[in-house]
């Protein structure tokens, strides 16, 4: 994909990917590979920084005779990602306008060089 994924939307996307079930990193990555390139490397500091702010716990579960360490979105994370999806839809509303040339309105200095 042409676009990078900052690291905000990085963010959103585990917080929307764990919203519907708990997964661990593995599954996680996966899940974002399927969308934008990610290394496993680049994921586990997302998690960390996320269970850092609040937004993720984590419990480890057996399986298999091993354990594996889970993430789960809290009150909090949901919140947070209630508000990157609000900025997110606001986001790709202007850059659609942008790139399809509709629902622009001129700046207040392009309307006073028109004026003149």
């Amino acid at each position: 994909m042409t676009y990078q994924l900052t690291a905000p939307l990085l963010d959103a996307c585990v917080l929307g990917i764990v919203r519907s079930e708990d997964s661990y990193g593995y599954t996680l990555t996966q899940k974002v590979r399927q969308v934008v390139d990610i290394s496993e490397s680049t994921l586990y500091p997302v998690l960390r920084r996320l269970q850092k702010s609040d937004y993720l716990r984590t419990y480890d579960a057996p399986f298999q005779g091993r354990n594996r360490r889970y993430y789960a979105i809290t009150d909090e994370g949901r919140n947070m990602l209630e508000f990157y999806e609000n900025e997110w839809n606001e986001y790709k509303e202007k850059i659609d306008g942008l790139i399809k040339g509709t629902g622009l309105e001129p700046s207040e200095g392009a309307m006073e060089e028109k004026e003149l």
